[in-house]
């Protein structure tokens, strides 16, 4: 018998760079610098598509949008959110829920994330209740501690369309 449920796990991290939009969950952030990356870095929204990827058992964000290729150059990662969910709904999946987490001291994101949630539940066609953003920090250690860059983790259940 077919599995009617699946989960992923999803993780990224971008590191912060002079020049660049910052952008999370398909929202820009204002801040003073964006992330480093082939397409507009959006880790939040990566961190989902590896999710949702691996919970249907069909690979990485790398093997289906390879970072050097033309086309996702800048490209808007709620766009490739979008095509990874039309794949999940031609192989009889749907999203049940994603939960994922923010870390990064700066900037603070507590006044963006219904928005992320509003951006990301659309580019999903699910209910908002269904994309759950939760942000904190790393206490001042690590990477993110050091003001460094940003890290994702992300959680996606999908099911069957029956």
């Amino acid at each position: 018998m077919a599995a009617k449920q699946r989960i992923g796990i999803g993780h990224d991290v971008h590191r912060f760079m002079a020049g660049r939009k910052l952008v999370l969950g398909g929202i820009e952030i204002p801040f003073e610098k964006g992330l480093e990356g082939w397409s507009d870095a959006d880790a939040l929204t990566h961190a989902i598509i590896d999710a949702l990827l691996g919970a249907a058992g069909m690979g990485d964000i790398g093997r289906h949008f390879p970072p050097g290729h033309p086309e996702y150059k800048g490209i808007s990662s709620i766009k490739l959110l979008a095509k990874v969910n039309d794949l999940l709904t031609g192989a009889g999946w749907q999203v049940g829920n994603i939960d994922t987490t923010i870390i990064t001291e700066q900037p603070r994101l507590s006044s963006y994330i219904e928005n992320m949630r509003t951006e990301l539940s659309q580019t999903l066609r699910t209910a908002i209740d269904q994309v759950n953003i939760k942000a904190g920090t790393s206490e001042g250690m690590g990477f993110t501690g050091r003001g460094e860059g940003i890290e994702v983790f992300a959680v996606a259940l999908i099911e069957n369309i029956e």
